[in-house]
């Protein structure tokens, strides 16, 4: 194994990283560093999202190592629950509970933080798919440590730029309708809607993402953070009162077999 990265990650019973080829990381010189501010290495949050724990344990001590402070969790609704804190996710699409697709998706739908998916799917339409779902980088397995260190900083450098989502003070409206995220109130036509906190965070997902049609899952997991229970009508039950208390079946479309999406009444 190559001695630069067995200094990096310390030892372990699996003599070699699961990410690389044969060998480890190829080719000589230093692993590149974490990005550093100006008071030096910054202990920038990294969310693994990985289904393959020994995969897992493995990258997260390197990145450890590296300066990192990294975590982990292994299934989709974790990763929806556990992502607000991240400055950058490295999600695999092979969940056991969620699509990683679906998952890059509902996260880019409230959020900037940057995402490199790093998945074995190799094919030209995974790769547009990964791009297209929001991810900001593409890394196919088996991939060299030190490229995903490289490419981790060149994410980050690109996204410190960007403005952030400040999804709590927004105010999102739509054919009348006004949703203030900060004081989780809604009104339809000037007027206050009497929801409650499942209805206002049911509603306010769909209009983050007006012509998507979201799953039942997604919404499970996003706004019941719970991807895995059978919850049997649970989601149509609020989608039907939700739709009575805005005075229209149009507000809230079913798209039979699939999901639900914001209408226009």
């Amino acid at each position: 194994m190559n001695r630069q990265y067995a200094e990096l990650v310390g030892p372990s019973p699996q003599r070699h990283f699961p990410h690389d080829g044969p060998g480890g990381p190829d080719g000589p010189g230093r692993l590149a560093p974490p990005p550093r501010t100006a008071g030096g290495v910054a202990a920038r949050n990294v969310l693994v999202v990985e289904n393959d724990q020994r995969a897992a344990e493995t990258l997260l001590r390197g990145l450890i190592r590296q300066g990192y402070a990294a975590r982990g969790v292994d299934t989709g609704a974790q990763a929806l629950r556990g992502h607000r804190d991240a400055d950058l996710i490295l999600l695999d699409l092979d969940l056991p509970d969620l699509d990683g697709l679906e998952v890059c998706r509902a996260i880019r739908a409230i959020s900037d933080t940057p995402i490199i998916t790093v998945t074995a799917r190799r094919s030209e339409l995974d790769c547009v798919l990964g791009l297209q779902a929001g991810s900001d980088d593409y890394l196919v397995k088996p991939y060299g440590f030190r490229e995903l260190l490289a490419r981790m900083e060149a994410v980050m450098r690109r996204s410190h730029g960007r403005p952030a989502t400040a999804d709590t003070g927004r105010v999102i409206t739509h054919a009348g309708l006004r949703i203030d995220v900060a004081a989780r109130a809604a009104t339809l036509h000037g007027e206050p809607l009497d929801l409650t906190r499942k209805e206002f965070d049911l509603l306010h997902l769909l209009a983050l993402q007006p012509g998507t049609v979201l799953t039942r899952r997604q919404i499970m997991a996003q706004v019941w953070e719970d991807a895995w229970s059978p919850r049997g009508r649970t989601v149509d039950t609020h989608v039907g009162t939700l739709r009575g208390k805005l005075g229209s079946s149009t507000w809230i479309i079913t798209v039979r077999g699939v999901g639900f999406r914001l209408g226009h009444p």
